[in-house]
């Protein structure tokens, strides 16, 4: 079950800048406890799927996992081997921005020690370096 978008006005998408940090989604909202991202990178669907089943697997159905970022930048990639010019390649795969800051996942529902457990299985997968955070007090 790969995150992509179900459809998207354009197809193609240019790289863009990926500079400074995040401003929003960077504060555990849902839950209870959350991973969050030190680096800046394209989190491919494939590995947010990937940290998803690991995390599932080792709660075995307890809690609730969110998952704060979606994949819905196209990625494109030329075949090897093929030469300049002749137009932008086809999409390859689909990716998350992620901005130091940003929280990538989320659990409620279990106790402290077995989200941390999960959040590092999670953060394994990942190509970043993340930090295990929880939900600050409001005032």
């Amino acid at each position: 079950m790969s995150l992509m978008p179900k459809r998207v006005k354009y197809r193609k998408q240019q790289r863009g800048k990926m500079k400074g940090n995040a401003t929003r989604g960077n504060y555990v909202s849902f839950g209870e406890y959350g991973l969050q991202a030190l680096e800046t990178y394209w989190v491919t669907a494939r590995q947010l799927d990937a940290g998803r089943i690991a995390a599932q697997h080792f709660l075995r159905r307890q809690g609730k996992i969110f998952i704060r970022v979606f994949p819905d930048k196209p990625i494109s990639k030329k075949p090897l081997e093929t030469r300049m010019g002749t137009g932008k390649a086809d999409v390859e795969y689909w990716a998350a921005v992620v901005k130091p800051g940003t929280i990538l996942f989320e659990i409620a529902g279990v106790p402290e020690e077995l989200a941390k457990q999960a959040l590092a299985r999670i953060a394994y997968k990942m190509p970043i370096r993340c930090r295990f955070v929880g939900r600050r007090v409001a005032v």
